[in-house]
């Protein structure tokens, strides 16, 4: 899934690279007049382990059309390299947690009855398991803060599809997080806003028909999070 940057000739505000998460990010910026340059270069689990390569002062993207949109986007803001803007990054790379949430995934680390052994999803191990499954994602984080950008990552809508468990899905979140937060990163995390009692998704912020997708309304608040940080 790809999207064209804002077309607003005014300087961009922040570059704007991940997964299809990021599409009603670009959406509401570009419905807003706000200018950014980026958008969604690809699916989730395209972003966890093995899709780049350290180059100096950029990343090399291992696909060839995603990297085709990194150089353009960098074209666009008027800079050579990653380390070379001087605008934040905002990334929803690694955050697809449904992925790391997979339910058959987890089967061996259940107990008899189907439940988890106690405190199994806030125990070491399963941060570790999860760190793992993101160790290229948070290795990205890890290398563009070293380049001195201002990074922030946003929180992925709180959809589970019926392929993921709910328990996971709400621990390895937790522990992406604290890993993100750990090295530095930002966070744009509006659970409080959009979720109900029970910690999901309202409708109203849910893409129709679209089991794991945010709308426009739900882009619009993250724009305006960004906004009120100063981007």
């Amino acid at each position: 899934m790809t999207m064209p940057s804002s077309t607003t000739t005014a300087p961009a505000r922040f570059l704007l690279l991940g997964d299809s998460h990021a599409g009603p990010v670009a959406r509401a910026a570009t419905a807003a007049r706000l200018p950014f340059v980026g958008g969604p270069v690809g699916s989730g689990r395209d972003f966890t382990v093995g899709f780049f390569d350290v180059h100096d002062d950029d990343v090399v993207f291992r696909d060839a059309a995603v990297q085709e949109l990194h150089r353009g986007f960098l074209a666009t803001a008027g800079v050579s390299a990653l380390g070379r803007l001087t605008v934040p990054l905002v990334s929803t790379f690694g955050l697809s947690v449904h992925f790391y949430a997979t339910t058959a995934n987890w089967q061996i680390y259940r107990t008899g009855d189907g439940d988890f052994p106690a405190g199994f999803l806030t125990s070491g191990l399963f941060d570790d398991i999860v760190r793992a499954m993101a160790r290229d994602a948070l290795a990205f984080y890890r290398h563009v803060l070293d380049l001195g950008l201002r990074v922030l990552a946003v929180l992925p809508p709180q959809r589970v599809p019926g392929m993921s468990d709910p328990q996971v899905f709400a621990a390895a979140q937790e522990t992406i997080r604290g890993a993100l937060v750990g090295l530095g990163v930002e966070i744009v995390d509006l659970r409080a806003r959009v979720t109900d009692a029970t910690g999901r998704q309202r409708a109203a912020f849910c893409e129709p028909d679209d089991p794991i997708h945010g709308n426009l309304a739900f882009g619009r608040l993250i724009v305006a999070d960004l906004l009120a940080r100063g981007l």
